[in-house]
């Protein structure tokens, strides 16, 4: 294979690499929540839908795919995170409920998740806290195989996709 060959499919995924950076570096312009949700956060809600996720993570980032089902409809999503610290080689695979939801739009954007341990994770259960800046809360539970070495925080952009 020539070194041409090589550099292609790199160029063709800078400009992905690069909106998702954007975006999250983003987050700093758009104010995130500063306090991680907990069950406290969600008691005496009802959800308002309910998510599956898988997401790979090698280095300090990380890609994948979702579904959101909310109000009677399933909507894939696609989601880039990254890994607040040196980085991650691992799997994520995640479900749970959806809190505070009113109207589709509320869901794509930005989350922060900062409940992950400090230092390094190895595969274990998954429990998950997420928060968008429109309030959307995200419980998910679930495993993760590989390791992470992490200072306990995450941040992940979803983008949805149309509903099937």
């Amino acid at each position: 294979m020539s070194i041409r060959a090589k550099v292609i499919p790199f160029r063709r995924a800078i400009p992905a690499l690069a909106a998702a950076a954007v975006a999250l570096a983003g987050c700093a312009m758009n104010p995130l929540p500063t306090e991680v949700p907990n069950a406290r956060t969600i008691a005496g809600l009802e959800p308002s839908g309910r998510v599956i996720m898988t997401e790979l993570f090698a280095g300090g980032g990380g890609v994948g795919t979702g579904a959101l089902t909310f109000k009677g409809k399933t909507y894939p999503f696609k989601l880039v995170g990254t890994v607040i610290g040196p980085g991650a080689v691992e799997k994520l695979d995640v479900s749970g409920d959806v809190y505070k939801l009113d109207d589709i739009k509320q869901f794509s954007g930005p989350y922060v998740q900062g409940t992950g341990a400090i230092g390094l994770e190895t595969s274990a259960k998954g429990d998950l806290w997420l928060e968008n800046k429109a309030g959307v809360v995200m419980h998910l539970t679930g495993t993760q195989t590989g390791a992470a070495l992490s200072l306990g925080r995450d941040e992940l952009l979803i983008e949805l996709e149309k509903a099937k």
